[in-house]
């Protein structure tokens, strides 16, 4: 077998850089880079082979682990998971770093291949600068905090092991149904260690994704769910926009006068105007979505994990007579709720039901025109609303009214918008008005804060033609914006839109509802007098941050100026960011949903008593499994 000597990071950068996937005849390469930042555990053996004359692959510097992570994976989400991204760092608080934009891929279905560098694997030199010492397991170091949130993990030990490892992570990043986070292991001394490769190992791969067939007796159990149904709800999961199955969805829905509703990652497949879309469903749902959901006797959940924002914690389908119906390349998903599984495909899944499924018509009549005009109009009044005075006595925009200015006036119909944390996200998954196929990018299977200026990042090397905005409240911005300074350095110009209402007022809301006072979630100074955070209000000008890293800095708080920023930023020839005042308070309702959270049962406050009296109430009306 012909052989040529490498080190282990060079043989695994010439393996990245031939990998390539075929899907529905299109022949694609799959990785396009590194995303990363150099420590000592890195610099001189994966960051040997990057720097090399002889990579092809770009390299992106990073300014923060997880911010590498988030982009890897916003980049891959807009490429519909057949692009990809590969992430390093170097040992101990860096790779640590790496573990929560992990968890965030991994719940989201989106391959990032994290390669976070290791300890000595000789242990000579043990303890390395950074390394964690377990006493009772020796084998065990910081990495294996991966293993929690991977679809695959290994540890090269060996430069030989690359082989099966480098393999078996492909086999993962490349399954539709298992597809996620996959974390190699590398030792800082493996790293730079020389064996004579395969050059068969080397070659370029094919990795044939291949679309899971429905078959004959899914689809016979399946058109009989539909036909027994009066009033059957699909919902679009984000397994419809992977799947490239918006049409057959839409023929569907038409063909058989069935409404859908819309989860965060299924948003904006179909367009707004559609007349069964019924908008976002569940906790961060629409009113016309959740009272279609209360009376459906059938829910075909295509693609989608029944996460308990869109079933409402399996409260929201009241119907006792009420079906699950599961259609998911992922048995796991597909099985939830008791639902009847079909594992499989979803546009030949849909296209199948199509053919089958005939002469059927739902009973609705006119119950989804009625339910989606009342919706549009509630639409359009917020889309008007203005916010209170602010503490200083001039007018602050609410939240919903931005939004609104954006969507309607603002921004080009196809520009890209990116958000995933706090009550934006919950504002867009109901009143976005989504105008462009695969324009709207939501991370919300993790919730995870500081993701939105990242991700634009990612979103914008994929798309570098397209308007990126990151549209982020005030708190996730805090959490995580270095890679701001990423877009400055690349020149990728992404507007971000900070909505700055002076704190975490997502789950201050929360809180309050529960009972609680107010605590620990505005942004407010410590008291002197009751040592507690309820002194005056913390002042931030976000723009002049921005600034400071060498983007625009621009400000709004009336519809006027907000329409001047924007201009101002899509004319900018680099990054740009607006900081927007809005009202505290001025985020979308909840609009007939329930969430099931940990209330207290005993407090010292009766308000907290009776909040939980009133939770274990509706508990009372949940579905059990």
């Amino acid at each position: 077998m012909k052989t040529v000597r490498l080190t282990t990071a060079q043989a695994l950068l010439r393996f990245l850089d031939n990998q390539y996937v075929e899907f529905d005849g299109k022949e694609i390469k799959f990785v396009e880079g590194v995303f990363g930042i150099f420590g000592h555990g890195v610099v001189v053996g994966l960051g040997e082979a990057l720097a090399s004359r002889e990579n092809r692959m770009p390299f992106y510097q990073a300014k923060n682990e997880q911010g590498a992570g988030h982009a890897a994976m916003g980049f891959a989400k807009q490429h519909n998971r057949l692009r990809m991204m590969a992430v390093c760092s170097s040992i101990g608080p860096g790779a640590l770093n790496m573990v929560t934009a992990a968890g965030t891929a991994t719940v989201n279905h989106i391959p990032v291949l994290f390669l976070p560098s290791d300890s000595f694997a000789c242990r000579q030199p043990d303890p390395v600068l950074q390394q964690v010492e377990i006493p009772y397991n020796y084998t065990i170091t910081s990495n294996d905090a991966f293993k929690a949130v991977s679809r695959y993990w290994d540890r090269v030990s060996r430069p030989e092991q690359l082989m099966t490892a480098a393999i078996n992570a492909f086999r993962v990043l490349t399954d539709p149904a298992e597809t996620g986070a996959v974390t190699l292991s590398l030792p800082q001394d493996v790293q730079g260690e020389a064996w004579d490769y395969p050059v068969e190992f080397l070659a370029k791969r094919v990795h044939h994704i291949e679309r899971r067939i429905p078959g004959a007796g899914q689809i016979e159990r399946a058109a009989a769910l539909i036909k027994a149904a009066r009033k059957p709800l699909v919902i679009c999961g984000g397994g419809v926009r992977f799947s490239c199955a918006g049409r057959e969805l839409e023929t569907f829905c038409e063909k058989n006068r069935i409404p859908f509703a819309e989860t965060q990652a299924g948003k904006g497949v179909i367009l707004w105007d559609n007349p069964w879309n019924l908008s976002g469903i569940g906790v961060t749902g629409s009113l016309a979505a959740n009272r279609i959901a209360r009376e459906a006797d059938l829910i075909i959940a295509v693609g989608t994990r029944l996460g308990d924002f869109t079933t409402c914690s399996k409260w929201l389908f009241q119907n006792p007579d009420c079906r699950i119906l599961g259609i998911n390349t992922a048995s796991f998903d597909a099985y939830k709720m008791n639902g009847e599984p079909v594992i499989a495909d979803a546009k030949l899944t849909l296209d199948a039901l199509n053919k089958t499924v005939n002469g059927y018509s739902a009973a609705w009549g006119g119950r989804i025109k009625e339910v989606k005009d009342e919706w549009n109009a509630e639409v359009d009044r917020l889309y008007r609303e203005t916010a209170a005075p602010a503490p200083d006595g001039k007018p602050l925009l609410s939240q919903a009214r931005v939004l609104g200015e954006l969507n309607d006036r603002l921004l080009p119909k196809d520009a890209i918008v990116v958000s995933g944390s706090g009550s934006i996200p919950s504002d867009m998954q109901r009143v976005w008005r989504t105008r462009t196929a695969n324009a709207y990018h939501m991370e919300y299977g993790f919730s995870c804060m500081g993701y939105e200026v990242a991700a634009a990042l990612g979103v914008k090397i994929a798309f570098p033609e397209k308007q990126v905005v990151a549209i982020i409240g005030d708190g996730a911005y805090t959490m995580l914006h270095t890679e701001l300074l990423t877009a400055v350095q690349e020149n990728k110009k992404i507007i971000v839109i900070v909505l700055d209402n002076a704190g975490f007022h997502c789950i201050d809301n929360l809180q309050n509802s529960q009972g609680i006072e107010h605590f620990g979630n505005e942004w407010k100074t410590r008291d002197k007098t009751t040592n507690r955070l309820e002194g005056i209000p913390v002042r931030v000008d976000y723009a002049k941050n921005a600034e400071s890293w060498g983007a625009r800095g621009l400000r709004a708080r009336t519809p006027e100026e907000l329409k001047q920023a924007v201009e101002a930023a899509l004319a900018a020839e680099g990054p740009a960011l607006i900081d927007v005042k809005v009202g505290a308070k001025t985020m979308t309702g909840g609009y007939e949903s329930w969430w099931r959270v940990g209330t207290a049962q005993v407090s010292a406050n009766p308000e907290v008593e009776k909040a939980a009296a009133a939770m274990a109430a509706e508990t009372a009306r949940t579905r059990k499994f």
